[in-house]
Parts: C-alpha cells; structure tokens; sequence
C-alpha cells in the first residue's frame, strides 16, 4: 500500500512539474507574430465549424455578391472577402466537408445564393 501511495505523489509531482512548464512556454500571438496575424484564426474551442468562420483578414479574393448571382464557388479551406448587399464579411471555408449550403448561413439575407464547397488541393494524396 505504502508503495501504490508513493507511485501516485511522484506522478502527481510529475505531471505537476510537466503542466507548470507548459505553462510557462510562451507560445507566439497574432500581435507578436505577422506571420500569425494573417493566418485564419480558429474556430472556437469546443465548437465545431461546418461552414467555416469569420476572420480578420487574409482574404486570397474578394467577392461581390449582386441581385443576379445565385451561386458561389469556393475551394475548402479558402479565406474570401464576401460582399453582398451593404453587408462584408471575410470568411474562412475550413469546413466540415464539400456539402453545399445556403450563403445565408454566413451573410443573413443572401438566401437566393448557394455556396459550393469543392475540396482543397491540400487534402489530395
């Protein structure tokens, strides 16, 4: 018994030690690192993006969206300036999958425009 007791105080000095040095590892932020500043953020801790998220900024294109348009075509893990109908948004199409979807989901009101999904380069082997 002694012996399990003294296993279980070493591991929790251990793992005590390891989560205090973690812990002190300064990791690089957005404001320290450009390279970081451009990147796209990600999409809060726990939740899961289906159809992606806004970012900042990094947009690789800008797309305006008028009364005519009824598609939109985007590759997965694109970042894109929206623009449609006084409204702007930069988004960033880390999505779940291909799946195509309203782009009322990102920009309330473009419900007439579908937003198709193909699959990024980056995923092909």
């Amino acid at each position: 018994m002694t012996t399990y007791i003294a296993r279980i105080a070493l591991a929790t000095l251990f793992t005590g030690t390891a989560m205090a040095a973690g812990l002190a590892h300064a990791e690089p932020t957005p404001a320290s690192d450009p390279q970081l500043a451009a990147a796209p953020q990600a999409a809060p801790l726990g939740r899961q993006a289906p159809f992606g998220y806004a970012v900042a900024g990094g947009a690789s294109r800008t797309i305006t969206i008028d009364q005519k348009t009824r598609y939109l075509n985007v590759t997965r893990l694109e970042t894109v300036t929206i623009n449609a109908g006084g409204k702007s948004v930069t988004w960033s199409f880390d999505t779940l999958d291909t799946r195509f979807f309203p782009l009322s989901h990102i920009l309330p009101g473009a419900d007439d425009v579908t937003v198709y999904v193909s699959e990024s380069p980056q995923y092909f082997n």
